[in-house]
């Protein structure tokens, strides 16, 4: 079968197509036919060596995936081959076919595709466990997204929206702010042309927001706390500025708001009972019309060193999608 493999650390646009055998399935595992692959920022930092997780060599990356049960193995009960389904495939996601855990797989709700359901698994939870469990997001509070035409941004901005929140959408350029706005953002503002605190204090009357969703970090974060309201949350997803801020105590005292972080990826070994829970709420979500993943292109499987290009220029909104 065709896979992008891994057996050195290199730059992306190293990146080649090869042919190797196909994996084979083993107790607990699906084999899946991989119809859409979805691209992230740490594909790029795993292929570098330079993500937290260094695979051993070879390996094929990608870590999201829509496709068709091709097998299963043994002690597998809750999926058969022609099934469509989707997950977080941790790796090998950049080939025909992809050995995956039956735990990680969920079936492709009705009227989803395989590109949306390969980029589903990550964003969609990452940004619902935060607004939700670790932000506690009310109906008719101000909710502020950085980044909001990013992958998770967007997710975000659908999310907020359908619990009642009135979203506040940071984007740079005219193209990823009405993206912002037709996925649900209420306000859009410019960060490249304008004071994003001195708008969102005026939007709001002077109170601030009351959740910040970051995943930028950096000097964000920073400008963030100057415009959160009194008992606001802000909630750290990650760190795409490039740098991790660091906060004096006594800003978090005065204001008496809460930062708080969510890793989504450590529930499986910390909170297993919040998976399907997450997961569960989020197609109820997309079955009301309120949420849909947002593509902005598919690949070929030898056009990955492109995606990964284009992903790592932030030229992008969306998520970029490898359809092998």
């Amino acid at each position: 079968m065709r896979a992008i493999v891994v057996d050195q650390w290199m730059e992306p646009d190293a990146l080649r197509v090869s042919e190797i055998p196909e994996p084979e399935v083993s107790p607990g595992t699906v084999a899946v036919e991989v119809r859409a692959a979805g691209c992230n920022f740490f594909d790029i930092l795993m292929v570098q060596g330079q993500y937290q997780v260094k695979p051993p060599f070879p390996f094929v990356p990608g870590a999201e995936i829509g496709g068709v049960v091709r097998a299963v193995g043994a002690g597998v009960d809750d999926f058969a081959v022609g099934d469509r389904v989707f997950g977080a495939a941790g790796l090998g996601a950049f080939a025909e076919v992809s050995v995956v855990p039956a735990s990680a797989l969920f079936a492709l709700p009705e009227g989803m595709s395989f590109a949306q359901g390969a980029a589903f698994p990550i964003i969609y939870p990452t940004s619902y466990a935060g607004l939700v469990y670790r932000g506690n997001l009310q109906p008719g509070e101000d909710l502020l997204v950085h980044a909001a035409a990013g992958g998770v941004g967007i997710a975000a901005v659908q999310i907020g929206k359908a619990l009642g929140a009135r979203v506040i959408a940071t984007a740079g350029g005219a193209e990823k702010l009405e993206i912002a706005r037709r996925n649900g953002a209420d306000e859009v503002i410019d960060y490249r042309e304008e004071d994003f605190v001195a708008r969102v204090k005026d939007i709001t009357g002077g109170k601030g927001a009351d959740v910040i969703y970051d995943p930028v970090g950096g000097d964000v974060f920073d400008q963030s706390l100057k415009c959160i309201a009194w008992n606001g949350r802000l909630i750290v997803i990650g760190f795409a500025s490039g740098r991790i801020p660091e906060v004096k105590a006594n800003r978090i005292l005065l204001k008496n708001i809460a930062i708080t972080g969510l890793h989504w990826g450590a529930h499986a070994s910390k909170e297993p009972e919040r998976i399907p829970e997450t997961f569960a709420a989020l197609f109820d979500l997309f079955a009301a019309g309120k949420i849909e993943p947002v593509i902005y292109k598919s690949y070929g499987l030898d056009e990955v060193p492109v995606a990964l290009r284009d992903l790592a220029s932030r030229k992008t909104y969306g998520k970029l999608i490898v359809a092998p």
